[in-house]
């Protein structure tokens, strides 16, 4: 019997993609592989139920995608589905591990594999399924579009009749996947861009964007962390750094905001008094809003006003763009189930290291250590 791949509609509020798209299907068919997809999981997406099923992909009910061998999905299992998983069952899906551990505990008690996908090594192997990154790029694209509508002035340099306007000026802090992608994207719209990153290493990368990057007078030894994520500062190094960003953030027209600590609170970058001193009119897209903002009067899921500051906590930009955001998730998920299928079966071999980084639960038990030490204390 070949591998049954199960893709549910998504339920979170506000959810617009779908894990896997009609092209993936088809090539998941040629490889001898059922895909099962509930009715109507790709129409928020724009992908009917008659293209999954010209791809060759089945149109069942929910139940029955539920009892798939792997269910593939974009924020994991519903709390509804969990009693219709079996201990046979494979999870794969963006479930932010580190930030609900007592989802994790829930899922586990099932006796269900749990992957996520947000915790696929950064490694040469493993990236192609790297879904996290894909996702960072249109977070980026999109904040950029999000401030540009915004902002009640242009982001090019335009000469006209009526006189010169000079462009907006972006800054965006943060230079890993998604801000690089938000620098790319406010120079394509004609905006003058800075970028600061508490990581060095990321200038080069920011310059070759063609943003000026912005160095501190602060100690930043230590700052890298793993995979290619920044580390977390202590205290004082962290009021210093908040207090000589002030300045920087007074004078640009709009920040993004994409700076994140994986398993942490996100990093305090924006105080009260940075955005007091910008102009009225300017933006603040927080795209760290998820794990409490960058910014200091970020509410998140809410977009609010600080002084004529518009200060924007998106939760979701990638569901914004659900055609390509569903397309690039898609090939992700794509590569990680060809990479375990073994002869009609989901078998990753036990030590290898794609598996075991991002293995949650197996076997009744929370396997990963860091959920593990997040429940400790419960």
């Amino acid at each position: 019997m070949p591998l049954q791949i199960g893709v549910p509609r998504e339920s979170a509020l506000g959810e617009r993609r779908v894990a896997l798209v009609p092209e993936i299907c088809a090539k998941l068919a040629a490889q001898d592989m059922q895909v099962l997809v509930e009715s109507g999981a790709g129409e928020a997406a724009y992908f009917p139920d008659d293209a999954f099923q010209s791809a060759g992909a089945h149109v069942v009910t929910r139940g029955e995608v539920l009892r798939a061998d792997v269910l593939a999905t974009v924020n994991g299992p519903g709390e509804d589905d969990l009693a219709h998983l079996r201990p046979e069952s494979v999870v794969v899906g963006l479930i932010r591990p580190l930030d609900d551990a007592a989802r994790m505990e829930r899922i586990a008690a099932t006796g269900a594999t749990a992957l996520a996908m947000d915790l696929v090594p950064r490694s040469t192997r493993a990236q192609s399924m790297d879904a996290l990154s894909a996702m960072a790029t249109v977070a980026g694209y999109r904040a950029v579009l999000l401030a540009a509508e915004a902002l009640p002035r242009f982001f090019p340099l335009l000469t006209t009749a009526a006189g010169t306007m000079r462009p907006a000026k972006v800054l965006v802090l943060g230079a890993g996947v998604a801000g690089l992608q938000a620098i790319a994207t406010a120079r394509r719209l004609g905006a003058v861009v800075s970028a600061y990153d508490v990581r060095a290493a990321a200038a080069e990368e920011a310059r070759s964007l063609g943003a000026t990057f912005i160095t501190l007078d602060l100690d930043t030894a230590g700052a890298e962390g793993g995979g290619g994520y920044a580390a977390a500062l202590d205290d004082e190094r962290q009021r210093r750094q908040v207090e000589l960003l002030g300045a920087h953030v007074a004078a640009h027209d709009v920040v993004i905001c994409t700076a994140l600590v994986p398993g942490r609170r996100a990093p305090l970058l924006v105080s009260e008094e940075a955005v007091a001193g910008m102009q009225p009119g300017s933006v603040i897209v927080d795209l760290a809003a998820p794990n409490g903002g960058n910014c200091a009067l970020t509410r998140p899921g809410v977009a609010s006003h600080a002084g004529g500051v518009r200060i924007y906590g998106p939760l979701n930009l990638p569901a914004e763009m659900p055609v390509h955001a569903s397309q690039m998730y898609a090939r992700t998920m794509a590569a990680l189930v060809g990479y375990f299928a073994r002869d009609g079966a989901f078998a990753p071999a036990e030590d290898d290291e794609i598996f075991s980084g991002m293995c949650v639960t197996a076997g009744g038990q929370v396997l990963n250590e860091r959920v593990r030490a997040l429940l400790a204390p419960a």
